[in-house]
């Protein structure tokens, strides 16, 4: 059973309803506002485990909300999903250098939705937990990555990944949109010594890939960059 609290921000009450209706099912305990300044109100008296945020809001819109909170130290560690309408690529980025954690593009399905709030939440235990003894962990969308445990969890479900695949996600995740060829993975997770070709790069990123779901032609997490290598896609990390 899960205890957590979620404050869902959205001024179209269907959107709240149906994001409620889908989190109480998982359990977690719901509050609710409909415009930026209750939201606030709402933070400061329910103090959420997270929010899901929309953008365009009356009285104070999403970015401020947003930004209002995570430049408050009582209230920066909430972790805070921005709810965005499809085609606001601007607002998006402004978000996430606003502090948000992560975004969901409307229309979104229920299923995507809780499985963003249940990964961004075991995140910050993980997170809380690791920081307290001086570890690093990363995490994007629905993927947590623990370096010095060697463990990586997709939608709160642990991979059964080789220690070569591990560590080509570790690398790549601590380094987002950092291109990296065949031959420099091959020296830093296989070391100088090794005496293979690239392909064994390819084998190895490919069932990586298998086992994040990630779909090669639009990837969400390892991008090939045709004719040099591979990169961890581009996007909000914590570390």
């Amino acid at each position: 059973m899960h205890n957590s609290k979620i404050l869902v921000v959205d001024d179209e009450t269907y959107i709240v309803e149906l994001v409620k209706f889908n989190l109480e099912k998982e359990a977690y305990r719901v509050v609710v506002a409909y415009d930026g300044l209750s939201a606030l109100e709402m933070v400061r008296k329910e103090f959420p485990d997270l929010i899901l945020l929309d953008i365009m809001l009356p009285n104070m819109d999403g970015l401020e909300v947003c930004r209002t909170l995570k430049q408050s130290p009582e209230y920066n560690t909430i972790p805070i999903i921005m709810l965005t309408a499809k085609g606001e690529e601007f607002d998006t980025v402004l978000g996430l250098e606003m502090g948000a954690d992560d975004y969901i593009k409307k229309p979104f399905s229920p299923r995507e939705m809780v499985a963003r709030v249940k990964a961004r939440l075991r995140a910050l235990k993980i997170l809380e937990a690791e920081k307290a003894v001086g570890k690093k962990v990363y995490v994007y969308k629905d993927l947590i990555v623990v370096p010095e445990k060697y463990e990586a969890f997709l939608d709160e479900e642990k991979l059964e990944l080789t220690p070569k695949e591990f560590e080509l996600l570790s690398l790549m995740a601590a380094n987002p949109g950092k291109v990296f060829t065949r031959e420099a993975l091959l020296e830093k997770v296989w070391g100088y010594e090794y005496s293979g070709d690239t392909r064994t790069v390819d084998v190895h990123i490919r069932h990586l890939r298998q086992k994040l779901l990630d779909d090669s032609s639009d990837p969400e997490y390892i991008e090939t960059v045709r004719g040099v290598g591979y990169r961890f896609v581009e996007g909000r990390t914590t570390d």
